[in-house]
């Protein structure tokens, strides 16, 4: 493969979040006063750190979020995640094709370290995934679109990052590849091409990843 190490990120590209995640956002949001409907919530969250709910909605509004906002939302997701989550198909296929090609492999998420394994866990995707290869926007001072996320997951994995290809879904996670100085591939199975310009190339199953990278 034409790369010396692949970056995916979590949400959307490797297990099926996306969907049981900004629901219970957007009716988290709904419930306490700042109404939100599921698009809205892909739309302005998708692919970002929890602290962009925060930003916004004080933005928007000049209120705060409860206190125990991460918490509450965490607690929902993750109870939703252990009944319902699945992976995202093709995601084994495509790991175990770059673990017979020798092909490195990490996780770079806006998500916590703890949401990542537990969606790992709950999918069974964990056994492809060492704890040294799975890097959270909680490593980071800024999460995508700032590009530190990737920069940090290259310097640990020891590429340098114009040998590093991105797997991203969300319009953040391709500018944060960009500005990483990084290849990018948008994943459409859930976001249109269109807002995800600026990527080297599209697909919409991820089984089609390998020949891209090839």
């Amino acid at each position: 493969m034409r790369y010396d190490l692949v970056i995916f990120d979590n949400d959307g590209v490797l297990v099926d979040s996306e969907p049981i995640s900004n629901t219970i956002l957007s009716g988290y949001l709904s419930e306490l006063g700042h109404p939100t409907t599921y698009d809205e919530s892909l739309r302005d969250y998708m692919g970002a750190a929890v602290h962009r709910v925060h930003d916004l909605i004080q933005e928007r509004t000049g209120q705060r979020l409860p206190d125990d906002f991460d918490a509450t939302l965490h607690a929902r997701i993750f109870a939703a995640f252990e009944q319902e989550l699945t992976p995202v198909t093709g995601a084994a296929e495509v790991l175990g094709e770059l673990v017979a090609h020798g092909v490195p492999y990490c996780v770079a998420s806006s998500g916590s370290h703890e949401r990542i394994r537990v969606g790992h866990r709950a999918t069974g995707i964990d056994e492809w995934f060492e704890e040294e290869w799975i890097f959270s926007s909680e490593d980071v001072g800024r999460g995508k679109p700032a590009p530190d996320l990737f920069l940090l997951a290259a310097e640990r994995m020891g590429v340098a990052p114009e040998r590093c290809v991105v797997v991203e879904d969300s319009q953040l996670g391709v500018k944060a590849a960009r500005a990483a100085g990084m290849d990018v591939y948008g994943f459409t199975a859930m976001t249109p091409a269109e807002r995800l310009a600026g990527a080297n190339g599209f697909f919409s199953k991820l089984v089609e990843l390998p020949e891209l990278l090839a």
